[in-house]
């Protein structure tokens, strides 16, 4: 770090995920090489030592797979080996345009691998088609600028070459956003960020930090905490996911009742267009100078272009960081215990309210307890229903996180427990807490199991009026039961959980998976039904998305969102932006709907 007027400059930094990314990520999987579900010898385990729970035998986990879902360990789906370099689809890139960036020293990738890894996200229907080796477009170059002034020269050589650019972060979307459009026929290059990765000054006085955009939220985060501090931006994801993903898709993190969600922390972003650098000149903490550009940018999905350089807030260190938990008779307990913490502002850093069926999926989610621990687990559940009278069929679990001073997080602690008694709920500790929130970094790797074995598997959310919360949870769930009843399905599971808490509403977060033996076609089924729950979550007053983003797979519920007017509002943006279409992802606004709502005349 060197002092630069008033402000600390880096020019390196230690990065977790390496360039060439399939070095220690899975190629058609979630997550690292290393880390995963293994069924073997009888049992469920997981590998490896990055997380809590690597390395631990699951018996629990083994009994809830074959009791809910009905699973099969005895047949195994291998999923294809990473494909030989000749099947690969040609690359359509010209002569004329790699010779350009030669040139300019950025360096780039036509290797097939290179630009299968950057052509798809973390949906079912990506992984599944990657496992059975149908991958219909993808990429035709790879370049990784590591500077803004390289993406200038990027999207300057776009233009010039009439080819189609597709951002590339942290490789986390969940919505489609990194698909590359079946009838797109122009040359695709997909510009991965992740070389741009340095921390370019931090401010103590005005706890400001400028970095670029492809660095990672574990890295920055690592940085930071060196010298003091935290964004405190935590989303599910954080361990992959980039700071310019986190602004293109509107993130949302799990502590952002302390932090704020990434508009709150946003204070400058530079995006560079098809027409030039879209920012604002004045870094201060508000300012009334006409609409507020950065919502242009902010959740803009690679539609206008790439984010570069992002100024965030910084908070120091929390001197103190606490868990906690609180078990309630029933869901409708624990939604009236959230919404009144929420009346008093009162949230912790982290309160997120599990459904019954979640709670008993997370419980299974541990090692076979010794003797004592036996003792111990029995006495909780004579507590409960003997002595409380709760019913473990009904019972549901918050898991809460407290960060600040120490006085506040006991008053903070104080006020919470006090409300939760209020509707029956208990304090259960801090054990409980900690293994809750730890154990969200490692819920994304069963996917990959559950496919090994005929289960399909994805999780969606949504944000809804208080109000609302209660019925919206029970209604999706039992329109997604009464689906899969009717088409035959014998084993699913779908389960919610109140994962965010605001002054006016929630956001609930839906799991649902269904053992699919005997579908020829499980993932169309699945959408089907996914689709079903979402028109049942519009019904009940939710949103398209909460922080997921609406990329290629949420398109069609856009009209229901926001107005004809809004739409081509959006759609001049794009035009003024970028007139030759060059991000081309088709994400919010498909490249039909483009067309046909520019002819669209106002009704004024």
């Amino acid at each position: 770090m060197s002092i630069e007027n008033g402000k600390e400059s880096s020019q390196s930094v230690d990065c977790q995920i390496p360039k060439i990314r399939q070095e220690v990520l899975k190629w058609n999987g979630w997550g690292y090489k290393d880390s995963g579900f293994i069924f073997r010898d009888g049992v469920m385990e997981f590998t490896g030592s990055r997380y809590s729970i690597g390395n631990l035998i699951l018996p629990y986990f083994s009994k809830w797979i074959i009791d809910t879902l009905g699973c099969d360990f005895t047949t195994k789906n291998e999923s294809v080996i990473e494909p030989r370099p000749e099947h690969y689809p040609f690359s359509l890139v010209s002569a004329d345009f790699v010779l350009d960036i030669e040139r300019t020293g950025i360096t780039h990738s036509v290797r097939g691998d290179d630009r299968l890894f950057r052509s798809h996200g973390h949906t079912l229907h990506e992984i599944f088609d990657l496992r059975h080796g149908k991958f219909s477009r993808i990429p035709d170059i790879v370049v990784w600028p590591e500077k803004h002034e390289d993406v200038l020269t990027l999207v300057n050589l776009a233009c010039k070459h009439k080819v189609v650019i597709i951002p590339f972060g942290g490789g986390t979307s969940v919505s489609g956003g990194l698909c590359c459009p079946e009838n797109e026929t122009r040359p695709i290059v997909s510009v991965d960020t992740s070389q741009m990765k340095r921390i370019l000054w931090i401010d103590e006085a005005n706890l400001l930090c400028c970095a670029e955009s492809g660095i990672i939220g574990q890295d920055i985060e690592a940085q930071l905490k060196a010298k003091g501090f935290t964004t405190g931006h935590e989303p599910d994801s954080y361990e992959f996911s980039s700071l310019g993903g986190w602004v293109a898709t509107r993130a949302s993190g799990m502590k952002k009742n302390t932090y704020g969600n990434i508009e709150d922390l946003l204070v400058h972003v530079k995006c560079v267009t098809p027409t030039g650098v879209l920012e604002k000149f004045c870094q201060v903490p508000r300012m009334s100078a006409g609409p507020d550009i950065h919502q242009i940018i902010l959740g803009s999905e690679g539609t206008l272009g790439i984010v570069t350089e992002v100024v965030l807030k910084i908070r120091p260190l929390p001197p103190c960081k606490k868990y906690g938990s609180i078990v309630f008779p029933n869901f409708a307990a624990g939604v009236s215990t959230l919404r009144e913490i929420a009346k008093h502002r009162c949230q912790p850093s982290s309160i997120r309210l599990m459904d019954n069926e979640q709670f008993k999926f997370g419980h299974s989610l541990r090692a076979a307890p010794g003797f004592l621990g036996s003792i111990k687990d029995s006495a909780k559940s004579l507590y409960l229903t003997k002595f409380k009278g709760f019913d473990l069929n009904q019972i549901c679990v918050a898991t809460l996180l407290f960060e600040g001073q120490q006085d506040q997080v006991e008053a903070q602690e104080q006020k919470i427990y006090g409300i939760s008694n209020q509707y029956g709920g208990i304090p259960a500790g801090s054990t409980s807490g900690e293994r809750g929130y730890i154990l969200t970094f490692v819920i994304a790797y069963i996917r990959d199991i559950g496919l090994d074995y005929n289960i399909v598997a994805e999780s969606f959310e949504t944000s809804v009026p208080w109000s609302n919360t209660y019925n919206l949870c029970e209604n999706v769930k039992l329109r997604v039961s009464n689906e899969c009843k009717d088409r035959g399905l014998k084993h699913f599971f779908i389960t919610c959980r109140v994962t965010q808490s605001y002054d006016v509403g929630s956001c609930v977060y839906f799991y649902f998976a269904f053992n699919y033996h005997g579908i020829s076609n499980p993932v169309q089924v699945f959408e089907e039904i996914e689709t079903i729950a979402r028109d049942e979550i519009i019904s009940n007053r939710g949103s398209i998305s909460h922080h997921h983003g609406i990329g290629k797979i949420r398109r069609q519920w856009l009209p229901k969102t926001i107005s004809t007017n809004g739409i081509n509002t959006v759609l001049q943006i794009k035009q003024a932006l970028d007139p030759q279409n060059i991000f081309a992802n088709g994400n919010i606004i498909g490249v039909t709907e483009q067309q046909e709502s520019l002819r669209i005349k106002s009704k004024l």
